[in-house]
């Protein structure tokens, strides 16, 4: 009895390990849930959207600048850390103690990202819904564990947000390098149980309830090695600078001071519409770049044509969304615009696959943008199943990342979260 009695104590119900284990598990079932709610939100909201426009092809153009400067006064007013994507908020708070951090994976925060992101798409804007749903897994987790009144570690946050970005994409393993290269600095072992646990646990609730799907479909993508190896090269290089640029753009926009930017810190509102508007003329002109333009790049991936002026109105289109200040992510739309970089490199490389062509393009650019270039291999592969073309991507993808650094010393995620990080540090104070 007196064994039972100690074991009780160390691992039964009242005990910190089990208390620790349920936050874990519990936690990650509700992310799993969410995502899926989140996402069919999305789906619904961008739909609805592209309906207006058939019916009306002009009202974009008077609803999407009003509508970014609401959501952007909504955001400063009632959640100043729900901007941007999400990513670097947890990134952030990750690197401050339990009592600021929290301020950064605050649930009631992130629970209005999630309806700010969704009223994004309704408004045509072009935002991904993946980094938000990194910041909601982090504040759900986070909450999990202060209501058994466990301590919350860093770790925990980085499997949260591993667990959001398996669960948003159905990549499992896409989550797990997500949380190496992104969200953790330096990999710890100790993280290993804590991530694949919350992954592999959102990743079965994403699939009891949504089925087994490939989010972009099966692609069959294939070059001979010769070929492969000129393409990969070409675009690894290409992809690197533009997605480098895009970085360097939008780290510029929140970091560097000149006229505009000062302007656009003391105008924030009339700021976000200027850049709402700016989104509209090239939506309305070119009927491609609203939302995630899940569409058009779906028709690229697997072997169709769109016009060569997509990547840059979608580069442009997903640029100012960024910038403006309202929430929202930008995994996907960068993942279509890779996908409109690949169709201009199949101008360049007209007799091989056409699928295989923009496959590396998109790998190259997001790359670039993101510079995690086993994250980018792991999502292309896993969101298209090309897994066989798994070297010729991680090729492009090296090459995009050693060139993206010629553009962009700083990686976008990580400089972005700088900001947020001394942001929650002067406010020294956890959310009540």
């Amino acid at each position: 009895m007196r064994r039972v009695r100690a074991l009780v104590r160390h691992s039964g119900p009242t005990s910190l390990i089990f208390r620790r284990r349920l936050a874990l598990m519990g936690g990650a079932i509700l992310v799993g849930l969410a995502a899926l709610i989140f996402a069919s939100a999305a789906d619904q909201a961008s739909e609805a959207f592209d309906r207006l426009v058939e019916a009306i092809w002009w009202l974009p153009l008077l609803l999407t600048p009003a509508g970014f400067a609401g959501i952007a006064w909504v955001t400063r007013t009632y959640a100043p850390y729900a901007g941007g994507s999400g990513i670097p908020q947890v990134i952030a708070a990750t690197r401050l103690p339990e009592q600021i951090g929290t301020r950064l994976v605050d649930l009631r925060t992130a629970l209005l990202k999630v309806v700010l992101t969704v009223g994004g798409l309704l408004v045509g804007a072009s935002v991904g819904r993946e980094g938000p749903t990194v910041q909601i897994s982090a504040a759900i987790l986070a909450r999990f564990h202060a209501i058994l009144q466990v301590p919350l570690r860093t770790s925990v946050m980085i499997a949260g947000g591993a667990a959001g970005v398996a669960a948003a994409f159905n990549t499992p393993l896409a989550g797990i390098s997500f949380a190496i290269e992104e969200l953790a600095s330096a990999y710890e072992q100790r993280m290993t149980l804590l991530v694949i646990t919350a992954v592999i646990i959102s990743g079965m609730v994403s699939l009891g309830l949504a089925g087994d799907y490939v989010y972009f479909g099966a692609v069959a993508a294939h070059l001979p090695l010769g070929s492969a190896m000129v393409v990969a090269l070409f675009a690894g290089v290409l992809g690197g600078l533009s997605g480098g640029l895009f970085a360097r753009l939008a780290l510029a926009a929140a970091t560097s001071r000149n006229r505009l930017t000062d302007w656009s810190r003391a105008h924030p509102i009339q700021f976000a519409a200027a850049c709402g508007m700016l989104v509209a003329v090239i939506g309305v002109i070119s009927g491609m770049t609203w939302g995630t333009s899940y569409a058009p790049a779906r028709h690229l991936i697997t072997g169709g044509q769109e016009p060569l002026w997509f990547a840059p109105a979608k580069f442009v289109s997903t640029l100012a969304t960024s910038i403006s200040g309202i929430p929202g992510g930008i995994f996907a739309p960068s993942l279509a615009t890779g996908a409109g970089f690949g169709n201009l490199l199949r101008w360049m490389f007209p007799e091989q696959q056409a699928s295989a062509v923009v496959l590396l393009g998109m790998v190259a650019y997001f790359t670039g943008v993101v510079r995690a270039p086993l994250t980018a291999v792991i999502i292309i592969s896993e969101t298209t199943g090309s897994r066989g073309f798994m070297l010729p991507l991680l090729g492009a993808a090296l090459v995009a990342d050693g060139a993206a650094q010629r553009i962009c010393r700083d990686r976008l995620y990580h400089g972005l979260s700088r900001a947020f990080h001394d942001r929650a540090k002067a406010a020294g104070v956890a959310p009540s």
